[in-house]
């Protein structure tokens, strides 16, 4: 049992999880003062990593923070649901 715990440590920590790059992107956001999009952007650039490859890594929240910076910089139409509660 402890060598699956282990082990799952151990992939966590080589492997990038949602988790992990919603923390990085937090960061980021935080230090840089960026916002969402430009922030997953240079994490992409300083990483080398293609953007399309990071789709699976966005979490939900993560997700709303995007729409809600896309609606406040006029790339998508505002919609009702698309405010965050804060």
């Amino acid at each position: 049992m402890e060598n699956n715990k282990e082990l799952e440590k151990a992939i966590e920590n080589k492997f990038l999880t949602p988790q992990k790059f919603a923390i990085e992107i937090e960061k980021i956001v935080a230090e840089e003062n960026l916002n969402y999009i430009d922030a997953i952007v240079h994490y992409c650039e300083v990483n080398s990593i293609e953007l399309d490859s990071i789709t699976k890594l966005i979490s939900k929240p993560l997700k709303e923070r995007l729409k809600y910076d896309a609606i406040n910089l006029n790339f998508m139409k505002k919609t009702s649901s698309a405010k965050l509660p804060l």
